[in-house]
């Protein structure tokens, strides 16, 4: 799709209709980037034997990360990614009604505070389906679990509860997906594209940007076609993955942009051989860390599973699993889910090692609630009663890199 031509009013006659009660924002007009800008990386094909395979040439070692604390919550608490020291949670209701509320959880204290006690849309079928925050921001996405409609929302949020007027950025209808998005700072990352099912499969996707306070959002990226993966923030970066040499075929380009100049300034891209679709996109200091979910027939390196660390320049390190969540690490150490647990793996003492999971937790896993560069590691499990084996409650842990 073309970008939008939205306003201020068209936007608050739809509020009107919905009966969302949030002030809502306009989009200023034009993009920074677009997909006419000239991309000047090739597409990074390297033969697989150029990268050194983790788990055959490191020596397995001593876990880096040290345990710094843990926490037992309720059973039905999700924890999402964050940068900062709040960490956004979906909380299951206690009734239907409603039937998720959105929390944040103190990675200092432990303590769970409730954010958002119910949904803002009108409809009963509304729903929190997603929640995302920064020590600055909190946001979330509602849906209809009938409409398929859906909206993003946004606050300033201090003390573990919101502490600004409430903002509507975005309402979809179900010809687009809710919005996968990020948060830093004071800055809200949103990514608005069709649906694989609607009637909008053609149209361009548009990733945009927001401010605490502003009356405005601003579109930084224009995609001819969705968008590979979700928007990750690192180390002073936003990671979008955004197709690229549309005129040449379907290449995906996992591309660091500044947050420091709203996305302005693009740091850093790592073009994928045609066709190949990356799963997940971050970045650790200057690296990249990026992953394949499906093995193609042809491309070179990034072409097969597994997850790869490095640049088109300084060459990769790969780890022959088969991806799930996205990695994070500081420095040269890097941190990566692997079934249940995760691998450690630090590329400068050519080591690996294993996180293993909270006790009794295999069978629903250990996740991470930490995406890209970061000094602390958390991650969280459902955890059955040694008694009943049942689900009981949530282990968190945190970990310092």
């Amino acid at each position: 799709m073309r970008l939008p031509k939205l306003t201020r009013r068209t936007f608050l006659k739809t509020a009107a209709a919905g009966g969302a009660a949030a002030a809502v924002v306009g989009v200023l007009p034009g993009c920074t980037h677009t997909p006419d800008e000239v991309v000047d990386a090739d597409p990074t094909v390297v033969d697989a034997s150029e990268a050194e395979s983790a788990l055959e040439s490191f020596e397995e070692g001593e876990s880096p990360l040290v345990a710094e604390s843990s926490w037992t919550l309720p059973l039905g608490n999700v924890l999402r990614p964050s940068e900062g020291a709040w960490a956004p949670v979906i909380t299951a209701g206690s009734s239907a009604t409603p039937m998720v509320k959105a929390s944040a959880l103190s990675l200092a204290s432990g303590q769970l505070l409730e954010v958002v006690s119910a949904p803002l849309g009108a409809a009963a079928t509304t729903v929190i389906y997603d929640v995302r925050c920064s020590d600055e921001v909190y946001a979330w996405v509602e849906l209809d679990l009938v409409t398929r409609s859906w909206a993003l929302y946004a606050s300033e949020f201090a003390d573990g509860q919101l502490s600004g007027e409430t903002k509507t950025l975005w309402e979809g209808t179900s010809d687009y997906d809710p919005a996968p998005f990020a948060v830093s700072g004071s800055r809200v990352i949103w990514q608005v594209q069709p649906s694989t099912s609607g009637s909008k499969t053609t149209e361009h996707s548009f990733c945009y940007l927001w401010h605490a306070g502003d009356a405005d959002a601003q579109s930084v990226v224009e995609s001819p076609g969705r968008f590979a993966t979700a928007p990750t923030v690192s180390g002073g970066a936003a990671i979008l993955t955004p197709r690229v040499h549309d005129s040449e075929g379907v290449y995906y380009g996992a591309t660091a942009y500044s947050l420091s100049d709203d996305l302005a300034t693009r740091i850093d891209q790592l073009v994928f051989p045609v066709s190949v679709r990356p799963f997940r996109a971050t970045r650790v200091g200057e690296r990249f860390l990026v992953s394949v979910e499906a093995s193609y027939s042809s491309g070179g390196l990034l072409s097969g599973m597994g997850t790869y660390m490095g640049t088109s320049s300084a060459g990769f390190v790969k780890l022959d699993r088969e991806p799930s969540e996205c990695g994070c690490g500081k420095g040269d150490v890097f941190v990566i889910k692997s079934n249940s647990s995760y691998l450690v793996l630090d590329l400068a003492a050519r080591t690996y090692s294993s996180l293993v999971p909270t006790d009794r937790s295999v069978d629903y896993g250990e996740f991470p609630a930490r995406v890209g560069e970061c000094d602390q590691f958390v991650t969280f499990s459902t955890v059955k009663d040694a008694s009943t084996g049942y689900p009981a409650s949530v282990a968190v842990r945190t970990f310092r890199l």
